[in-house]
């Protein structure tokens, strides 16, 4: 190679890696600049690259400069294309108002637990019985709940969502329909807590800028299918084979995993399944991934250049390994369009695409630039996908591959390629333990094993009966019957003991490093060389999160929408006060947010104190109480209530007190004739009190006016640092007696954004305000983290780690 090609070649590479890198900065915005900003910015890495070209003989100015422009080109398309979206974004006004919209449904509608769900594209909006009145400019995008029992309410929206038994059937709506409907919408607004799951920018990258529910009051015009249109055909399309498959095969577990494998419906595999795919690390075969994509595109040219081959004219125009490229990645990006064009499927046809082109043009690249390119182009198309973790997951096994020499390994009879298989498995998880606790804090110590039997099933046999079934519906009882065997050999893995091995979240320094000794390990080097990154591991795996000092104690609050959930942890001892609400019949704050974040922490609970039988309060304890076995459980809950069966109950009462690790624990209410004389379940919540003689917090909650003055009356010193603000702040609590007597620095409140409760109510907050009291609730800080140490401090997840891309409450 010249001086001069290999001036240019290591300036690309520079330019792409410097892209990457200027995405990945400008995704850690807490606020975007202007889209002037980011548009000079663009036009600075353009005018580079115009005057670089003089110097592309010296490496030393080069490789620099390309890189640092390459830097501003990826963080000014980031920022411009987020200034874009941003733009559209909902106005406040709009909020909690009724609009009459006219639209398509442009995604096939989810369907269950007494509700439809679907996007919604908007053609027009006005006020709703006010034509005349200006109306803002509504989004383009939103995300709609049609809910059996919907007459006004917010929560059915996911976040404070607590219902029995549907009582209606929700209309039916299909991809494709135009509909005029009333709805009230809010912003896009999330859980946030340390190490969960980021629904805002989930929605962020689906284009969604609102979220609502269809009205349906008495008092609301009722909704009105105007329309089948031409649009989204691949929706109809999808949302009729996914149906079919239903109405085909009557279990319905084994027809949720037939309909994620045809149309990437992964809504349709319940949660059960979801826990045991988990356990055994083959849940990316269980839906859409990039495997099923990749292995398509695989089938797909081989099938095309064969076919190919049969045509001399053909042969003479284009060779048949180019026609076979050309030809797999288009039909695989045809199959990832039908399975719904998410976001793994796209990163994939992309790489694929990226991939294929530069083989087309005969580079002869080294694996790391090969590598670096496919990472480049979807990092430009996609650059939120770097906050995504099958992003990591995908890039990382595909660089283990090309770095341990198995991505250019082929041929070979059949023994060979399937040591090639199991060598390259075992590397890829060898290679990813490390980042899998970081993004996940679990492994599957059985996944090795559970892939070595579910990889070729599920795509040699599981997948082909699964597709086939669209042209010949009979194929799917074959297919039923396949899900059926996989699931019996996966419950029987799960079920062994230590199947799942959990950890703390390792610093991000570890993770870096734990993935290094993996590779290191995998690659195929001297034994000397590979052993040196066992040390490597060792961070990662042997990971503590920190904890309080002894005689000291903190408080985590999460953000669980409208509910109590808090984690209160000693030096060597955790507590966890209430378990946040359900959110339907397959979702609950435990599942969703609390065990997770345990696990991310590290903690094992001694005890959980539901304050009463609320489902705000308790929806979430049987996820918690299942992965914490040896946990006590404290409660005034009734004798007959479900819980009483996992756990046997310790009925709260006051005087009860203990002490962990120099911090005393009491419970203050109810009394014993408390439980005789109550008439709702908020007047005996466990009330509990936790200091350390120097710092105090009480958590209260929901208890009303009668038993704070009750409290307050029998208890001579009830003064706190921190106040869990009595029933989420309802006007029925947080009485000046109470205010007065417990005098705290700061009051944490636990309600959904916009709850349909109204919580907490202006007037309650008033009184805490001519206190000043300080006043921290979820839906403007997040996860709400406060210590004995600092008690006059709270530190707060929305804005500790706060991105552009998050919801502000005003």
């Amino acid at each position: 190679m010249t001086p001069d090609a290999q001036g240019r070649s290591s300036g690309f590479f520079a330019f792409m890696a410097g892209s990457v890198l200027g995405a990945a900065l400008q995704l850690q915005q807490a606020a975007l600049w202007t889209s002037a900003i980011y548009a000079a910015l663009l036009a600075f890495a353009a005018a580079c690259l115009l005057l670089l070209r003089r110097w592309r003989r010296s490496l030393r100015v080069l490789l620099p400069a390309m890189l640092i422009a390459g830097t501003m080109a990826g963080a000014g398309l980031a920022g411009w294309r987020a200034c874009a979206y941003a733009s559209e974004a909902l106005v406040p006004a709009l909020e909690g108002r009724d609009l009459e919209v006219w639209g398509v449904v442009s995604e096939m509608p989810q369907r269950g637990d007494g509700a439809v769900r679907f996007l919604f594209d908007v053609e027009r909006a006005r006020w709703a019985g006010d034509a005349e009145r200006s109306l803002p400019r509504a989004p383009s995008r939103i995300a709609l709940g049609w809910y059996a029992d919907n007459t006004g309410l917010w929560g059915r929206v996911p976040e404070d969502a607590s219902r029995a038994e549907p009582a209606a059937t929700p209309g039916v709506v299909h991809a494709g329909e135009r509909w005029r409907m009333t709805v009230r919408l809010k912003a896009p607004h999330g859980n946030l807590n340390p190490h969960g799951f980021d629904q805002e920018l989930r929605l962020w990258e689906q284009g969604v800028q609102a979220s609502g529910y269809v009205r349906t009051g008495a008092r609301d015009a009722q909704p009105e299918r105007q329309a089948q249109t031409w649009r989204h055909p691949v929706e109809r399309a999808r949302e009729a084979v996914r149906d079919a498959i239903f109405e085909r095969v009557a279990e319905r577990r084994r027809a949720g995993v037939i309909a994620a494998l045809v149309t990437g419906d992964q809504n349709a595999i319940e949660r059960a399944d979801w826990d045991v795919f988990r356990a055994t690390g083959v849940a990316h075969l269980m839906s859409i991934s990039g495997l099923h994509i990749t292995m398509f595109a695989w089938l797909a040219a081989w099938a095309v250049a064969a076919a190919w081959r049969r045509s001399s004219r053909l042969m003479l125009w284009q060779p048949a390994p180019h026609a076979g490229l050309v030809g797999g990645v288009l039909l695989a990006a045809l199959y990832a369009l039908f399975s719904g064009w998410g976001l793994p499927s796209q990163r994939t046809v992309w790489m694929l695409a990226t991939v294929a082109l530069l083989r087309i043009a005969g580079r002869q690249w080294p694996w790391p630039f090969v590598w670096l390119c496919a990472c480049a182009v979807v990092v430009a198309l996609d650059p939120w996908a770097l906050m995504q973790a099958g992003f990591w997951l995908s890039f990382v096994a595909v660089g283990v591959l090309f770095a341990t020499g198995s991505a250019q390994e082929g041929g070979g009879g059949a023994v060979a390629r399937l040591a090639r298989m199991a060598r390259e498995q075992w590397a890829v998880t060898l290679a990813l333990t490390p980042l899998s606790l970081l993004l996940f804090q679990q492994v599957s110590s059985v996944g090795l094993l559970a892939n070595a039997v579910a990889i070729p099933w599920v795509t040699l046999v599981l997948t082909p009966l699964a597709m086939l079934g669209v042209l010949l519906p009979s194929l799917w009882d074959l297919a039923a019957w396949a899900v059926q065997v996989l699931a019996v050999v996966l419950q029987w893995l799960a079920e062994l003991p230590l199947a799942t091995l959990s950890a703390p979240a390792p610093a991000l320094w570890a993770s870096v490093a734990g993935v290094a000794g993996g590779v290191l390990l995998a690659m195929r080097l001297p034994w000397a060389l590979r052993l040196q990154g066992l040390p490597l591991l060792l961070p990662a795996l042997l990971w503590q999160a920190p904890r309080p000092p002894a005689g000291e104690f903190e408080l985590l609050a999460a953000d669980i929408g409208q509910g109590n959930a808090v984690l209160v942890r000693t030096a060597t001892h955790s507590l966890l006060y209430d378990a946040g609400p359900r959110y339907s019949l397959e979702s609950d704050a435990g599942h969703r947010v609390l065990v997770p974040l345990l696990r991310a922490l590290g903690d094992r609970l001694d005890t959980v104190v539901l304050s009463h039988r609320d489902s705000d309060h308790t929806g979430g304890a049987a996820a918690v109480l299942a992965m914490h076995p040896a946990a006590e459980l404290r409660s005034s809950i009734e004798a007959g209530h479900p819980l009483q069966q996992m756990r046997p109950v310790q009925r709260c009462l006051a005087g009860q007190q203990w002490s962990w690790d120099g911090v005393r624990f009491e419970i203050l209410h109810p009394e014993e004739a408390d439980y005789a004389g109550f008439t709702k379940p908020n007047a005996i919540s466990c009330v509990l009190r936790v200091g350390n003689g120097r710092a105090t917090a009480l958590l209260t909650g929901d208890i009303e006016r009668l038993q704070e003055a009750a409290l307050v009356g029998r208890t001579p010193v009830l003064q706190a640092d921190v106040l869990l603000v009595p029933h989420h702040g309802s006007k029925t609590s947080s009485s000046a007696a109470l205010l007065d007597a417990v005098k705290p620095r700061v009051a944490l409140v636990q309600a959904g954004y916009r709850n349909r409760f109204g919580h907490p109510a202006g007037e309650v907050m008033a009184r805490y305000a001519e206190r000043a009291i300080a006043v921290v609730d979820s839906a403007h800080c997040g996860a709400a983290e406060w210590s004995s140490t600092h008690p006059e401090a709270v530190g707060c997840e929305r804005q500790e780690s706060r991105r552009y891309w998050h919801h502000q409450p005003p």
